[in-house]
């Protein structure tokens, strides 16, 4: 693997060389009042990245799994119900945790491919008259198929059915990178870490609790504590955590918020997309399919593409690496050998997207893929002409 060529795997993300160089600082006395100047403008950073006004933000030396965690024991006690929708790798893992928790899962298997089925929620919820669930989980963006999920639907189905259960949603592959309104969506607990589009190293588990969520705490009695947002909380207010921080992570956030608001989330928002839709040009050229079913979820952070009948999408990364010094991502579960992933999201140009999907292209047609060198790369290039174009003209 080259350090010179950018990655293409849906996180960690490239780093660019600011936040690097925020990240590798010198170490300073983490209950001193100057880690309170690092720490609060980044706690505040990622409440506007969130869209929230009323989010309580708790960052923990973690990643997005810790993140979960955090959710789930401080809002829940055991044998609690819980509704979540399997559709693709993450999912699995976080109704996995809720089981291992002891926590009461109704599952509702849908394709992986799929979006949540917001109409089986509603369905569902209608008839659960004793309000027995406690919570719905909701993975916003599924990095193992690249499909995006109507959280806004999940959130009607809630508010139609007139129930009280909580929204968490997972957003570790989209905040940041695709819109995300904690406060609109009426998110109850959104979860998210530093490796993807925050453009940092894994390390930090980042987590907003809505007012509701943080009336819960009172009731929950699942045991926590690393995960205590409490004693985060009481540590916050002293200008310090109940351990040891993170603190150069908690620097380079600090700065990739005010990268990613001086850029503007719209305008973060739509320099995803327009990478995205070249990615799918490409993959159309190419004569391929993404594991997403419909436009209407195709992901802008990662692009899950299948590869024909018989043959192991996992070649193709294996050969990018060995032979180009290039990382794209492989089929998790169910899609294993069936997918390959391009990650684009983070720190990514057109530019950069382009050197990836030559690499990709190279390795389709070493393999012996039917494939035209230079289809997807042109049919990416028109695209992004044409893109760039309507907003100078915009501009």
């Amino acid at each position: 693997m080259s350090f010179q060529n950018p990655v293409f795997i849906p996180g960690p993300t490239n780093m660019p060389e600011s936040l690097r160089k925020a990240v590798d600082m010198p170490t300073l006395d983490h209950r001193s009042p100057l880690f309170g100047q690092i720490l609060h403008p980044a706690l505040e950073g990622v409440k506007k990245v969130l869209k929230s006004e009323t989010a309580k933000v708790f960052i923990f030396p973690s990643t997005g799994t810790g993140g979960w965690e955090t959710a789930l024991t401080n809002t829940l006690s055991a044998g609690d119900k819980v509704l979540a929708a399997r559709n693709g790798m993450f999912s699995h893992r976080w109704i996995d945790m809720c089981q291992r928790h002891g926590l009461d899962v109704q599952i509702v298997e849908t394709p992986w491919g799929a979006g949540l089925p917001a109409d089986k929620y509603a369905d569902i919820l209608k008839v659960d008259a004793d309000h027995e669930i406690k919570v719905v989980l909701a993975t916003h963006n599924e990095t193992a198929t690249g499909v995006r999920s109507d959280i806004a639907a999940v959130r009607k189905a809630l508010d139609a059915a007139n129930h009280p259960a909580m929204l968490f949603v997972d957003g570790v592959s989209s905040i940041a990178s695709m819109d995300f309104r904690m406060d609109e969506w009426g998110v109850d607990i959104a979860v998210t870490g530093s490796q993807k589009g925050f453009m940092l190293p894994a390390g930090l588990a980042i987590v907003g609790f809505s007012p509701k969520a943080m009336a819960a705490l009172e009731t929950a009695t699942l045991p926590r504590t690393f995960f205590d947002v409490r004693d985060m909380g009481n540590g916050y207010a002293n200008n310090a955590y109940p351990y040891t921080p993170a603190v150069g992570l908690l620097n380079g956030l600090n700065e990739a918020c005010k990268m990613l608001l001086d850029e503007g989330l719209e305008n973060v928002f739509a320099r995803h997309h327009r990478i995205a839709e070249g990615v799918r040009q490409a993959v159309s050229a190419w004569g391929l399919e993404l594991c997403a079913v419909s436009k209407d979820v195709q992901s802008d952070t990662v692009s899950a593409i299948r590869t024909p009948e018989g043959f192991n999408a996992t070649d193709i990364v294996t050969h990018a690496a060995n032979k180009y010094g290039v990382a794209f991502g492989v089929g998790l579960g169910e899609v294993a050998g069936k997918v390959f992933r391009i990650g684009h999201l983070g720190s990514l140009t057109d530019v950069m997207t382009l050197s990836g999907l030559a690499t990709a292209e190279m390795c389709m047609v070493d393999l012996g893929l039917d494939i035209k060198l230079g289809s997807g790369v042109a049919a990416a290039q028109e695209y992004y002409r044409a893109n760039q174009l309507a907003m100078s003209k915009a501009a």
